[in-house]
């Protein structure tokens, strides 16, 4: 059985790098989901479409333990690949630089192997293709449209550059932070840049907000708290001797718990609007909520480690990576809806693979196929090893 897993694992890395030459954006991933399916028909594995270009398939239906579901999900993003792989993205300006390629291949290699044994499995699985994880919210969708009706348990995992490979996390509570994004409108009153007396200067009004909303993290909240708040936009006039009348900032806010997100929100807003105030400056400052914070529940995440622990071995716990890490993911909707957890798992082995995710130069490592197949294998009872 486990030369069959072995052939089963080197398919899957050879789909997944088809994959990679074909990736689609967040809600267009048609394509992707004709291949997973075809992968599907191909097992005999019932499917169905979930949220237009997600998929939803399950296993042992009738049985009757504990009903599991695994996540993968699908979606590229709008980057320029400079990996110089063989299979590098062919299509301009998009590639898959997360890894949903692996993530994608490994569930199906994982459902290949469940299909064999499924007589043998002690409850149903459900196998959840998701599409616009990249901050078009798939899983909410997912699941308005039905695809954890009857579930118990659900799983995921995140291959993980900064990690050495055979290593992974999966505390308790939080392990990916809530983000949101923010932009700021500055309305000032232009003029020649020789007379700055008799202008109100949105541009150094802009720069003191940036600066201010800097210290919200130092001075509005508890040094316990992980908390982010990173302005990447500012945009203001266009003449060189001119004050511009506007600028405008932007950027993004990455906080451990959904709370703590909604309170640097609040902050974020007053501290813009009175410090551009003391520049005769008006801000107008609108905050968008995107992911909560992905929060495993202690009784799964507790089975994942144990699972971790058989497939990795005693040390597959990375001690020095501190969580919540401040990425975000939609894999949260799930944790909010039905107990599970989410996995970090690592990816660097010294090989090429310690590029980060969504850098032009990353690629997912195919190497990580086998362990995460057998870990899914594992959280639904059925072992490769123990059937071998």
């Amino acid at each position: 059985m486990r030369s069959i897993w072995n052939d089963i694992a080197d398919q899957a890395a050879v789909f997944r790098r088809r994959l990679h030459q074909a990736p689609e954006l967040t809600w267009q991933e048609h394509a992707t989901a004709a291949s997973i399916r075809d992968e599907l028909d191909h097992l005999g594995i019932p499917w169905r479409p979930c949220a237009t270009t997600g998929t939803v398939a399950r296993l042992a239906p009738d049985a009757t333990g504990r009903h599991i579901a695994l996540r993968a999900d699908i979606d590229a993003l709008p980057i320029d690949e400079i990996s110089g792989k063989d299979w590098s993205s062919g299509t301009p300006g998009i590639m898959h630089a997360c890894g949903h390629d692996g993530h994608t291949a490994t569930l199906l290699a994982a459902a290949r192997w469940l299909k064999t044994c499924e007589d043998h499995l002690p409850g149903p699985v459900t196998l959840l293709f998701q599409p616009a994880e990249e901050g078009g919210h798939g899983a909410r969708e997912m699941i308005a449209d039905g695809a954890l009706e009857g579930v118990d348990w659900v799983f995921g995992w995140h291959n993980w550059p900064a990690i050495p490979f055979g290593q992974a996390v999966c505390p308790d509570g939080a392990v990916m932070g809530a983000n949101g994004i923010f932009e700021i409108h500055l309305e000032g009153s232009g003029g020649h840049a020789s007379q700055p007396e008799i202008c109100r200067d949105p541009v150094l009004a802009g720069s003191a907000v940036v600066e201010a909303i800097q210290q919200i993290v130092s001075r509005r909240l508890a040094p316990q708290v992980a908390a982010v708040v990173s302005v990447t936009t500012f945009q203001a006039g266009g003449a060189i001797t001119a004050i511009p009348d506007t600028a405008r900032l932007a950027g993004s806010v990455r906080v451990g718990s959904t709370e703590q997100r909604d309170l640097v929100a609040r902050h974020l807003e007053q501290v813009a609007r009175e410090t551009a105030a003391g520049y005769g400056v008006e801000a107008d400052v609108r905050f968008t909520p995107r992911y909560h914070a992905t929060i495993n529940h202690p009784e799964a995440a507790a089975h994942y480690r144990g699972a971790l622990a058989r497939v990795l071995g005693a040390d597959w716990h990375d001690a020095a990576l501190p969580v919540p890490i401040m990425a975000s993911e939609d894999f949260s909707y799930y944790l909010r809806q039905v107990p599970g957890a989410f996995a970090l798992i690592g990816a660097d082995d010294g090989d090429g693979h310690h590029w980060p995710c969504h850098n032009p130069r990353y690629d997912f490592n195919d190497r990580l196929i086998d362990p995460v197949g057998r870990l899914f294998a594992e959280l639904v009872g059925l072992p490769i090893e123990a059937a071998g």
